[in-house]
């Protein structure tokens, strides 16, 4: 038993004491009672409330112990990987201007109000469901379990296979700034990236280890965010006028169109937000809410910034990977590429299969 429920034992067997009856009673008297006695009352029912709750078996994930600002930390560092520097050809080049601005806020805020309400079904029948596939087990039963375990890894081996291609992309794009000689081919870089990720997740093995990662993450973020940004700035004042045309036939525009809007619903949504609530200090609604409110706002602004930067400066001609379109000294491109590529092995942890 810890401190604090000594204490709350003390108290209480204070106020039992305080509330035995005496000879004599003023008016003042009965109003402590009256106090004392709604406190008892108060303290026994955090205390049933404490009992009924039940926590789901079975998890690696250590339940209860971080604060909101690290969850909002691990949120960001999902909104915040190396994907962002692919948006500006994968949802803006599609869309356009119109389109593409406004699916992003539209997303941001549907995607807002889904999770905020899945946050608050976390606690359903006097238990703490930490997975998707209980909560849908609780609700729906044994065969939306399965299905809802089964689509969840599908979705986030996809994800990870992305987070590993692009580490890959990274570790290619470092190397072609030095030896254009296509002697490291892409493929090696991918399964080296993947090595590295496999590592990665054997010395961190629960979302709660991420702690001082979730930092370095953030600062590996803001470095090639920035750097992308800076130079890409600088190019889109140098470059001639730029083309903003959404480029293609009718039925490409079509099959691009359903994949930026794919990547709208991608952008701002991890596929183990229950598990990743389960982390998360009581009361884990309000917490869980304010963690959400900091991914949307302040977590979100470096995705805004990189996206549009990279379509204003390129246009239509954007690459998909916006590294290899900007112009600028190779240390610096080099810094930027190392600092997606270790980012994404942490990122790729917020979405463990």
């Amino acid at each position: 038993m810890d401190q604090h429920q000594h204490d709350e034992e003390d108290q209480r067997a204070t106020l039992f004491h305080s509330s035995a009856p005496s000879s004599s009673w003023s008016g003042h008297g009965e109003e402590e009672r009256e106090r004392e006695t709604a406190l008892l009352l108060s303290y026994k029912m955090a205390d049933d409330k404490a009992d009924t709750i039940q926590v789901s078996e079975d998890t690696a994930h250590q339940i209860s112990i971080d604060p909101w600002y690290q969850v909002g930390f691990i949120l960001t560092t999902g909104v915040n990987s190396a994907y962002v520097l692919g948006y500006s050809a994968s949802i803006m080049v599609p869309l356009g201007w119109i389109g593409g601005t406004c699916g992003l806020i539209l997303a941001a805020a549907i995607s807002m109000y889904a999770n905020a309400l899945l946050a608050r079904l976390h606690e359903v029948g006097g238990k703490r469901h930490i997975r998707y596939r209980d909560l849908a087990g609780h609700i729906y039963g044994r065969k939306m379990y399965s299905l809802t375990w089964a689509l969840q890894y599908v979705n986030l081996f996809m994800i990870n296979t992305g987070f590993i291609i692009l580490a890959g992309q990274a570790l290619k794009a470092i190397y072609v700034l030095f030896r254009d000689d296509g002697v490291l081919k892409l493929p090696y870089c991918i399964a080296l990236s993947g090595f590295v990720c496999a590592l990665f997740a054997f010395g961190i093995p629960y979302l709660s280890a991420l702690r001082i990662w979730l930092g370095l993450s953030t600062v590996f973020s803001l470095i090639y965010i920035v750097i992308a940004f800076l130079l890409s700035l600088r190019d889109g004042i140098t470059t001639p006028a730029k083309e903003y045309t959404i480029p293609g036939s009718h039925s490409d525009k079509i099959f691009t169109t359903i994949g930026a809007v794919a990547n709208l619903v991608f952008a701002y949504n991890t596929g183990m937000l229950p598990e990743i609530q389960a982390t998360i200090r009581p009361p884990v609604v309000k917490n869980m809410e304010k963690a959400l409110w900091f991914q949307f706002t302040i977590g979100s602004l470096p995705l805004y910034a990189v996206t549009f930067m990279g379509y204003w400066a390129y246009g239509s001609s954007t690459s998909s990977y916006l590294l290899n379109s900007v112009k600028g000294p190779v240390w610096i491109k080099t810094v930027a590429n190392l600092s997606a590529f270790l980012q994404t092995v942490i990122a790729l942890h917020v979405c463990p299969p």
